[in-house]
């Protein structure tokens, strides 16, 4: 029980603290290089926590549990070194308008919305599938991998690809 309520604090607080990155509008892009190349830095690490689960994934089914583990815990580095730099980001400049017009604006916005939502869910999934592991419940670790990976998996690349469209309008 109190896994759940740390899992469902640490949820929260991560959802409230994106939510207030994009109501949070500074005035000014910063001309420091380094909070200029956040998006770049963001595309990768949401491309190495793909592949990283890709090859978690790979090393489970081979049942290398050292492997699915090590590369598990790349994801999760990744994937929180992504949160601190998103954050940063969005909290030093104001958000990026994607310039693109008609059909591609549509598609655009599917994959950002779609992302965003899921990207919320993902959070207290993935920390559940990993209580379970730890815990050495494993039917239900593999219960929640069966949902959590496939979703994680997606707002991974996702992220990658609304990168490179928004790129032009950095």
């Amino acid at each position: 029980m109190k896994n759940k309520f740390y899992i469902g604090f640490i949820s929260l607080l991560v959802v409230i603290l994106v939510l207030l990155s994009i109501l949070y509008k500074p005035n000014e892009v910063q001309n420091d290089t380094f909070l200029r190349n956040l998006p770049l830095f963001n595309a990768l690490m949401n491309g190495l926590s793909f592949i990283s689960l890709i090859l978690a994934y790979f090393f489970i089914k081979k049942k290398n549990i050292k492997f699915h583990v090590g590369f598990i815990i790349a994801a999760l580095t990744f994937t929180l070194l992504f949160l601190i730099s998103y954050l940063l980001y969005h909290f030093s400049n104001p958000p990026t308008s994607f310039g693109g017009e008609g059909i591609i604006k549509i598609i655009y916005l599917t994959i950002l919305s779609t992302h965003i939502i899921l990207a919320a869910f993902v959070v207290p999934l993935v920390l559940l599938t990993i209580s379970e592991a730890i815990n050495k419940n494993y039917i239900k670790h593999k219960k929640f991998a069966k949902i959590s990976l496939p979703i994680w998996l997606y707002v991974s690349f996702t992220g990658v690809i609304i990168y490179l469209m928004n790129r032009p309008y950095y």
